[in-house]
């Protein structure tokens, strides 16, 4: 029989194996040790399942849910055991897979026609142990595409039908777990048994599934109630509602139909309402208030989104002067490193905190100030030669990642202040079980505004991004429930546009990069979505910060 060589990167070892050796058989061979059982792998920088057979030379290394890719597959095999569960106790009740909010993911139980109960969830928990328990198998199954929309209709899942049917593929991939069958947009682990720790909570309406902590996964992650940000999810699902685009099968509908620049122009009508409504908000308190902090994480619009409340807040007779926290950087050989030696841009050490606060009070006194700008290539902030003076109905738009940190003004009086924090909260779901991360959503857009505009190709994006969402998690997203008001700047349509723009910097990545098993994943990701041209977007949008030909100076 034909052999396979293969080398294992966990062990830095050469090995031959029969064609067709399974994963499994291989880990078992080699007794992997990980921290947690091997629920996969990563296979020439693909990730595979431990099914996956291999009938070709390959790198292999085997990884857990402490992994982050091995994360994914914990935390979609368990939305299939909560899916099972719910189809055994509530029949004819569809899971609502809605977003990821305080550490899980937010769910409803659409038909269920009354109120979660404390029974109910506790039945449910019940339920999902017992299929744990069984350790019973996630089977894989490609099977004719009009058999699977077949399969999904008879079970209700009509928005996953319609999208499986709109990808025009002569078969599709299906998981079958016990008498259930559904499909999660990615890889599983093997069985049930594989899944240790989980919770369930009454959350609002709904439940909010918790899962284990990244690279932790003896340990849950706390239970945070976070009223402001599901506020403004539901808001949201309003506006979805309004549109009639709940999924992205809808929302292709509406492209094939040549009716997307509907949705475009709808989607944008309903942002400048809010927008305005901010800018209504802080001139009702223009006595008092003469700093509005705009925060937000990277790729959010921070920066349109100031401009865009400028010109709302000039409609309302005043004078609005925006200023940005990255000019008051320390010079670079002076800021803070984080545990790995690099800079750590995204701690609140890395801004002049006390220069930038006097120069506040320089300001509130009367006194003229020169505003400083930071020059980034040279590491070095300097002083910019615009001098500010502040006039009657003027008032200061700041706009920086630590807007929410109550450390940022220290000697400001909060009635002076009004905060608002954006974050591109997808509007969009996959279909009834799969959500859109928000965080997918934002490396999408930093992907193609650093090529356009920063010099920094696809691989190098993502390389950096879970540094980014690191500084996210420590210094920004903790602060967030601080704001009054928060702002979403995503729009339903607009990943369909990101994808002509992202998909070739995405292909570029060779197969030999590190970042070649994210750029599967994201290509898969963009896959579904039948492309929107972005001819008919505003110059002030949002989204023309990162696409480009937007009408404000950055």
């Amino acid at each position: 029989m034909k052999e396979i060589d293969i080398f294992c990167v966990n062990t830095a070892t050469k090995h031959s194996y029969p064609l067709g050796t399974t994963l499994k058989e291989i880990s078992e061979d080699l007794n992997i040790k990980l921290d947690r059982q091997v629920c996969g792998a990563i296979v020439n920088n693909k990730l595979a399942e431990l099914s996956f057979g291999v009938v070709k030379p390959k790198t292999i290394e085997f990884i857990d849910s402490t992994d982050r890719d091995g994360q994914r597959m914990y935390i979609r095999s368990l939305m299939f055991v909560l899916f099972a569960a719910i189809k055994d106790l509530f029949p004819k009740v569809c899971l609502k897979i809605q977003h990821g909010i305080a550490k899980g993911y937010y769910c409803e139980l659409d038909g269920l026609n009354r109120p979660i109960s404390d029974s109910d969830i506790q039945a449910l928990k019940t339920k999902m142990q017992e299929y744990i328990d069984m350790d019973l198998p996630f089977i894989k199954k490609g099977l004719p595409t009009e058999e699977v929309f077949q399969i999904y209709k008879k079970q209700g899942l009509d928005e996953k039908a319609k999208l499986i049917k709109q990808q025009g593929r002569i078969y599709t991939d299906i998981y079958f777990l016990d008498k259930h069958s559904n499909y999660y947009f990615g890889h599983l682990l093997p069985s049930t048994g594989y899944i240790k720790l989980f919770d369930l909570s009454q959350y609002f309406e709904g439940i909010l599934l918790r899962v284990q902590k990244l690279g932790k996964p003896n340990k849950l992650y706390k239970f945070v109630k976070q009223t402001k940000l599901f506020d403004i999810y539901q808001e949201h699902k309003d506006w979805v509602e309004i549109l009639d685009v709940a999924t992205v099968g809808s929302l292709n509908e509406y492209t094939l139909k040549n009716k997307s620049g509907d949705i475009l122009k709808i989607s944008e009508a309903l942002q400048e309402k809010k927008v305005a409504e901010i800018a209504n908000k802080i001139s009702e308190r223009s006595d008092k208030v003469k700093i509005v902090l705009v925060a937000g994480p990277s790729a959010s619009g921070k920066t349109t989104f100031s401009k865009r409340l400028s010109v709302q807040l000039s409609v309302n007779g005043l004078h609005p002067y925006q200023i940005s926290l990255d000019d008051y950087f320390i010079d670079r050989e002076k800021t803070p490193r984080d545990e790995n030696g690099e800079y750590d841009f995204e701690a609140l050490e890395a801004i002049d905190v006390d220069f930038f606060n006097q120069q506040l009070n320089d300001l509130f006194e009367g006194n003229e100030v020169e505003l400083p700008v930071f020059d980034f290539d040279l590491g070095k902030r300097k002083l910019s030669g615009k001098k500010l003076k502040l006039r009657d109905n003027d008032i200061l738009i700041i706009e920086g990642i630590h807007g929410m940190n109550p450390l940022l003004l220290s000697n400001v009086d909060s009635i002076n202040v009004f905060k608002v924090f954006i974050s591109a909260l997808t509007q969009i779901s996959f279909d009834e079980q799969n959500y859109i991360s928000a965080a997918d959503n934002r490396l999408l857009r930093r992907m193609v505004r650093d090529s356009k505009y920063r010099g920094y190709n696809a691989a190098e994006t993502i390389k950096r991004w879970p540094s980014v969402k690191k500084g996210e998690e420590k210094n920004i997203f903790p602060y967030q429930e601080n704001a009054d008001v928060m702002f979403n700047s995503a729009t339903i349509y607009e990943l369909a546009v990101f994808k002509k723009y992202a998909e070739p910097l995405l292909e570029s990545i060779a197969e030999n990069q590190p970042e070649f098993r994210e750029t599967r994943r994201l290509l898969k990701f963009l896959s579904y979505f039948k492309p929107i041209d972005d001819s008919e977007i505003p110059p002030t949008s949002l989204l023309r910060e990162f696409l480009g030909g937007s009408s404000f100076a950055y």
